[in-house]
């Protein structure tokens, strides 16, 4: 945003302040990216369907013990090998493939 507003100064400002307006805009520039840099440096980016270890899914068909679960809106194949009815709630507790290892939830 500061490099935008640096060159649009340069051909804004009277011929004195536009150096300076651009000077001034681009050390803020280059503060705003070494601090983004430094914000956001060693995050470890949180996608794949890994990330749906541990979540809550509904049964859409019944898993006896195979069927197919309800999570975020997508419909996944999966295991539960305790049985889960259509409707009732599990949690999903591995991954195989793109098969989802799911068991009954347990009551708060």
């Amino acid at each position: 945003m500061f490099l935008i507003l640096a060159f649009v100064l340069l051909l804004v400002l009277p011929a004195e302040w536009n150096v300076v307006g651009f000077a001034l805009c681009l050390v803020l520039f280059l503060g705003e990216l070494f601090g983004w840099n430094r914000t956001v440096r060693g995050r470890r980016n949180k996608v794949g369907a890994e990330t749906l270890i541990g979540k809550t899914a509904t049964v859409v068909s019944p898993c006896r013990p195979n069927g197919q679960v309800r999570i975020r809106r997508e419909i996944w194949a999966a295991r539960c090998e305790a049985g889960a009815d259509p409707g009732e709630t599990v949690t999903v507790v591995s991954l195989d493939d793109l098969t989802l290892g799911v068991e009954p939830a347990r009551p708060a």
